[in-house]
């Protein structure tokens, strides 16, 4: 498990301490002035530089930045640490792998989470999964559909959204999700839960406070933010916003 806390230390974690450096700079971000500084008083209670840049910030750092960086390097994580598990050169196939239960090779999409999955995907999933079964017969090689597999890295069966049931029940394509993807890769039925552990003692380490304080004190000294908020009109001054109350049932 060590080479997994190093995967996600050196992939991970350095990755979003650039993509966070990066945002002290108002280019990266689209400001919308109809609705950030609204965003700033929602959050800081007035319109301030300070609270525009947090307004920008916490959603990208917390949210679309590790999300992204995330989705983009967990498969180079499979085929890269795991033993016997094969990125693969067919298009719209990411992975082949000789499945530890059944002992079956198998070749799948890998998808990050139980909804990362919509209406749209389940036939262009489709068509890559028949294509690469047409090249398979051409080469005298047949390929059954429960080997085509997608791959749910974290989550749960109950948390499945419909479009992986589609997968599986229409067009009779596995899905495995969560602890059993894992198992399936690794033959390690504990893998999925040794990997949480193993990703949070590598954050032991992690300080990062005063990064985020440093790119939005930067980013709240940038002029496009500034004239941000007197275009909202506060020009420093506060702005403060009432929840309406709920009405009292009569």
């Amino acid at each position: 498990m060590r080479k997994s806390g190093d995967w996600f230390k050196d992939k991970i974690i350095k990755n979003h301490i650039n993509n966070t450096e990066k945002l002290a700079d108002a280019a990266n971000f689209n400001l919308n002035p109809l609705i950030v500084p609204y965003l700033s008083v929602f959050l800081t209670g007035k319109v301030t530089p300070t609270g525009i840049a947090k307004a920008l910030i916490y959603p990208r750092v917390l949210g679309t930045s590790i999300t992204t960086s995330f989705g983009t390097n967990v498969q180079g994580f499979i085929s890269d640490v795991l033993s016997g598990v094969y990125g693969s050169t067919t298009e719209g196939i990411d992975i082949e792998f000789e499945d530890q239960r059944d002992k079956r090779r198998k070749y799948g999409q890998i998808k990050l989470g139980p909804n990362c999955l919509n209406k749209d995907d389940i036939a262009t999933i489709h068509q890559h999964f028949q294509a690469l079964r047409r090249r398979a017969n051409t080469n005298r090689n047949r390929i059954s559909d429960d080997c085509l597999v997608v791959g749910v890295i974290y989550g749960a069966e109950h948390e499945l959204s419909a479009a992986y049931k589609t997968l599986r029940e229409e067009h009779h394509y596995s899905v495995y999700v969560g602890a059993e993807f894992w198992e399936r890769l690794t033959g390690d039925p504990k893998f999925y839960s040794k990997l949480t552990k193993t990703i949070a003692r590598s954050l032991e380490e992690l300080s990062s406070q005063s990064l985020l304080t440093d790119v939005i004190s930067k980013l709240a000294k940038h002029e496009d933010v500034i004239d941000l908020m007197r275009l909202a009109g506060r020009d420093d001054r506060t702005l403060k916003t009432r929840v309406p109350r709920k009405t009292r049932s009569k």
